[in-house]
């Protein structure tokens, strides 16, 4: 009985572990939702300028951001065998990598991303409207990295409400702040899609300075005492963090990067259709929130379940989420079909911008599913700590069959730009049949090892 009551809670446990985190990542992305839907209202050039540079920016910093992603498992093991003395030395290490990477992302910016952009044959002023977007973004590496680390913390605790708290109250700092930046209201200067990028980069110190504040100073994680008994960098730690997180942060990269490289080989196609592809794929990518958000609640669950040697309820998390995101892939398909010229006319005036969007969202609304099982999957295999084996099928899935599949329909059928999203389509339905096998063997080695 007592089993039984467990077992009958675990889907009320898993709901209030995911409902922050849903909010917590919708808010952080509407930071980038923002950025495009009011510059789509300023200008036709700029928000073009904004999705190349965005372009550049969203596959490197989540990719990179993706390494310090390591500590919600190990923090959440910790956690889960009672070694809560183990934490402190790990959020400390993990802030020094987040420096580290910051001042990579500022280098590549700077030194690789701005020549590029100088080179590809964009419409003027559009290359140079990403220049200035990207500048404005740098402002906020520095704190955004670091923050990702104390979010790891609160996450792999299980306060992912203290999360969702901090990004509540940030949020509308930044439409406000692109408000004045972007249209030069109230005295300011108006910046255009620049604007939108210093808007999000002066965001980013205040959600760091909330977090940090909570951390040092809120009830239930003084006990950790995070900002005490400060120890120099330790490759030892880093080590840890690195050899689950690259993989982690590979695997982000590499799934974000292939609709990066998409955007940047629509640039052979008009501003407008770089437009309406931007916009598809921003409201698309809102929708991917939702099973995102249950991946990492699988995340921490199945880490805790892990390291409290409870391998029957990590199984349990790992089905559950893969059930939730299914379910409401359901309803983000038929959103996408019944109100997809609705959601378009909500970016932008322009009526030709609005029917190309609506056909994209055609084809968005395919790749719901398999994003529904694939992204649970991944969240519980990090869980387990198993995750070189998931960034290979990620990179086979995506670049070995779903970047050439979309080339090859685009260049030689009359689908055109919407051939790049049959591509993604097929590659990601690949990952997602390969990724189910995968979890499947990983739990049957648990429980073998457990005999």
């Amino acid at each position: 009985m007592e089993s039984s009551l467990l077992t009958e809670k675990k889907p009320v446990r898993f709901a209030k572990i995911v409902a922050p985190i849903l909010v917590t990542q919708i808010a952080l992305y509407m930071v980038t939702f923002f950025d495009i839907l009011m510059t789509g209202r300023y200008d036709t050039y700029h928000l073009a300028g904004v999705t190349v540079g965005s372009s550049f920016w969203v596959p490197v910093y989540t990719g990179l951001a993706g390494i310090l992603m390591s500590l919600t498992p190990i923090v959440a093991q910790h956690a889960g065998a009672r070694k809560e003395e183990n934490v402190r030395p790990a959020v400390q290490q993990g802030l020094y990598v987040s420096i580290a990477l910051a001042a990579v992302v500022f280098a590549l910016i700077v030194l690789a991303f701005f020549p590029v952009i100088r080179s590809m044959s964009l419409e003027s002023p559009v290359g140079e409207i990403a220049i200035r977007y990207l500048k404005g973004m740098t402002v906020g590496l520095l704190p955004l990295f670091a923050y990702t680390v104390l979010r790891s913390f609160y996450d792999g605790l299980g306060s992912t409400r203290v999360s969702m708290f901090i990004i509540l109250i940030s949020a509308p700092i930044n439409v406000l702040l692109n408000y004045l930046l972007i249209y030069g209201n109230f005295g300011f200067p108006e910046l255009g899609g620049a604007g939108a990028g210093y808007a999000s980069g002066l965001t980013y110190w205040i959600v760091f300075a909330i977090a940090l504040g909570i951390a040092a100073g809120g009830k239930p994680f003084r006990r950790f005492r995070l900002l005490t008994e400060w120890q120099p960098p330790r490759f030892l730690y880093w080590k840890e963090i690195l050899v689950i997180g690259v993989p982690i942060g590979l695997s982000i990269f590499v799934e974000t990067s292939i609709f990066s490289v998409v955007t940047l080989l629509m640039s052979a196609y008009s501003t407008t259709v770089i437009s309406a592809h931007q916009v598809a794929l921003n409201f698309t990518s809102l929708l991917y929130m939702v099973p995102l958000s249950i991946s990492m609640g699988a995340t921490i669950l199945v880490g805790q379940s892990v390291g409290a040697g409870r391998l029957a309820d990590a199984k349990r998390y790992s089905y559950m989420g893969i059930g939730f995101a299914v379910s409401f892939s359901l309803i983000s398909i038929a959103i996408l079909l019944i109100a997809r010229e609705s959601i378009a006319s909500l970016y932008t005036a322009d009526p030709a911008i609005m029917a190309l969007a609506a056909q994209f969202f055609l084809y968005g609304a395919f790749f719901q599913l398999s994003d529904a099982v694939q992204a649970p999957i991944q969240g519980a295999l990090r869980g387990y700590k198993d995750v070189n084996v998931t960034l290979l099928m990620g990179f086979v899935s995506l670049w070995v069959i779903g970047l050439p599949v979309g080339y090859a329909v685009s260049s030689y059928t009359a689908l055109g730009p919407y051939g790049y999203w049959v591509g993604l389509i097929t590659g990601l339905t690949a990952g997602a049949i390969v990724l189910s096998f995968r979890l499947r063997y990983i739990q049957r080695k648990q429980e073998i090892q457990t005999t």
